[in-house]
């Protein structure tokens, strides 16, 4: 006949400690494995696991963004993990175990969110530590972007409370060119440009924006009866305009706007040159 074990406050706290779980679901935890610890934390896993199927529907549109860059500079990750209430985006806890995924990533090189959530944490591995945090807290949690950029130099920035997060490479690595991109990290953050410049706007974005160009004219009285070289002149106009606005060198330097964004990185460099950015923002 087996006995069960009685459980001891001093279980309860020290399973507490352990997995940050509350004193009611470690006593019930301790309970449903007749004392036993390690089965007690497992329990306490699946019950996180639970909670987060529960929550599958549930939108994390709050969290933290964290943009960070190697030593060398020449590697920037970038990273957001995503919860449902301001609440528990704000709390310090929350944010040390963003930083503590973030860390993990970039010791391991990490390529891709798949490699970062097998890799180990506390002997356990990325997604199941994120299932017992879920448990933990009650709430839906995740990895909502997880990006890299490799390139002779990486600014990284991070805006509002760890609510934009962004990476810019360069084709530079000195202290002037890395200043000068976290400039224009400033400037993404503000301004969320859709691509560098013109030539890397995606085919499927300049096709919807010459889609909405026509659409306009072609319920604009005032374009009756224009002839057709006219009309296509005023739709390269207006797509010229589009991408002034919308593209990273094109447009108005924030901290000058008497530069463009290409004026001011010759202003620090003649040859400095931006290759490419990631954005990430909250909401």
């Amino acid at each position: 006949m087996s006995m069960t074990k009685a459980i001891t406050a001093s279980d309860i706290n020290k399973l507490r400690q352990t997995t940050g779980a509350g004193m009611m679901d470690c006593r019930k935890a301790l309970q449903e494995s007749n004392g036993d610890f390690e089965a007690a934390i497992d329990w306490l896993r699946k019950q996180g696991q639970k909670v987060a199927a529960k929550r599958q529907d549930r939108e994390a549109k709050e969290g933290v963004i964290i943009a960070q860059t190697t030593n060398d500079n020449k590697t920037g990750y970038l990273l957001c993990l995503g919860c449902e209430t301001d609440f528990v985006a704000k709390n310090a806890d929350f944010l040390a175990f963003a930083q503590k995924l973030m860390d993990t990533a970039m010791q391991h090189n990490t390529q891709t969110l798949d490699a970062l959530n097998s890799l180990t944490i506390d002997g356990i591995t990325v997604a199941e530590k994120i299932n017992e945090y879920v448990g933990k807290i009650g709430e839906k949690i995740g990895i909502t972007r997880f990006d890299r950029i490799d390139a002779d130099g990486v600014s990284a920035y991070i805006h509002g409370a760890y609510r934009i997060g962004v990476l810019v490479g360069l084709n530079q690595n000195s202290e002037t060119a890395l200043q000068a991109g976290r400039d224009v990290a400033m400037q993404i953050a503000a301004m969320n440009p859709v691509a560098v410049d013109e030539a890397s706007v995606s085919a499927d974005t300049v096709a919807r924006e010459k889609a909405i160009v026509m659409d306009q004219m072609q319920n604009d009285s005032k374009m009756a009866g224009k002839p057709a070289e006219m009309v296509e002149k005023i739709a390269i106009g207006k797509l010229s305009a589009f991408f002034k606005e919308s593209t990273l060198m094109a447009q108005p330097f924030v901290k000058d706007n008497s530069k463009s964004v290409t004026e001011y990185l010759k202003s620090v460099d003649v040859n400095l040159k931006v290759l490419s950015f990631k954005r990430a923002a909250l909401g």
